[in-house]
């Protein structure tokens, strides 16, 4: 099964294709059931995997090892992997995309950020100068075989968004994401100078962008959308909102009633990740 040029084909199709975020693999499991594809969010995978913000600890095996848990699991699901700025250098950055693309990744997102760097809908970014992250894109670029690579761009000053743009688009990159736009006017704007090349927006609770259904983003030329933290956000929330009842009904837990889980439920689901219990995959 060619991961990538499926992910090519769902893009290329009218309208926009969702990619919701997914942090770990009990996410991945929910998240399975109702959209055919999953981003691997820098965000989410800091937050699940270390209990830190994503501003730069994550490592190039752990991300490897994780989508590789994912795979087996989901053989037929769409998997975009946010692998920040490649790591630091040109030469891991090329290391990390051979390894995703042997292990079944969809497509990576490689950013233009210098350390320390953010998670994009915050302020505080620094970005390299265009040159040096154009020559990593390119080496990346001419590393993979199919897999698709947006190359995304984390500038903030209006003249600097549309020249790098511009500059993203005129590359191999499959796909080009200007991340924490601020208004449907720049993405106009954005789209006017990308020209035919697919265009990403990410959306993020209480980030910079703004709130735009997934009609409203096809109406705008936009061919792919990412949904960074759902999963995350609402799993905090959850967790809160549960854990508290324990404490104010000292100790006893909530009767399973019809609509909520318990043990055979959440078995049920993750019954569904055994790799015998999956057909074989076809081209």
């Amino acid at each position: 099964m060619n991961h990538p040029n499926r992910l090519r084909d769902a893009i290329a199709t009218p309208g926009t294709t969702p990619l919701i975020g997914i942090f770990d693999m009990f996410s991945a499991s929910v998240a399975a059931q109702h959209y055919d594809g999953m981003f691997i969010s820098g965000f989410g995978f800091a937050a699940s995997h270390y209990g830190l913000p994503d501003i730069g600890f994550i490592a190039w095996p752990d991300i490897v090892a994780f989508v590789q848990r994912l795979r087996l699991a989901f053989p037929r699901q769409h998997l975009l992997v946010d692998i920040d700025d490649g790591y630091v250098d040109p030469e891991t950055a090329c290391h990390t995309v051979q390894h995703l693309e042997a292990i079944g990744a969809s497509g990576v997102i490689l950013e233009d950020q210098k350390r320390p760097r953010r998670c994009g809908h915050v302020s505080g970014k620094q970005i390299l100068p265009l040159e040096e992250y154009l020559e990593k894109l390119e080496l990346v670029l001419a590393s993979r075989r199919d897999l698709l690579v947006v190359a995304r761009t984390d500038a903030t000053e209006e003249d600097e968004i549309l020249r790098r743009a511009e500059a993203l688009a005129a590359t191999e990159a499959d796909v080009v994401l200007v991340d924490g736009v601020r208004s449907v006017e720049w993405i106009r704007k954005i789209r006017g100078v990308i020209g035919d090349k697919p265009l990403l927006f990410n959306q993020i609770a209480g980030g910079k962008s703004p709130r735009l259904s997934l009609t409203e983003l096809g109406d705008l030329g936009v061919d792919v959308a990412i949904y960074s933290t759902p999963c995350l956000f609402a799993a905090q929330t959850a967790m809160d909102e549960a854990l508290r009842r324990l404490k104010g009904e000292d100790g006893r837990l909530p009767e399973v009633v019809p609509g909520s889980v318990g043990v055979a439920e959440c078995l049920g689901l993750l019954e569904r990740n055994i790799s015998r219990h999956h057909a074989p995959a076809a081209d």
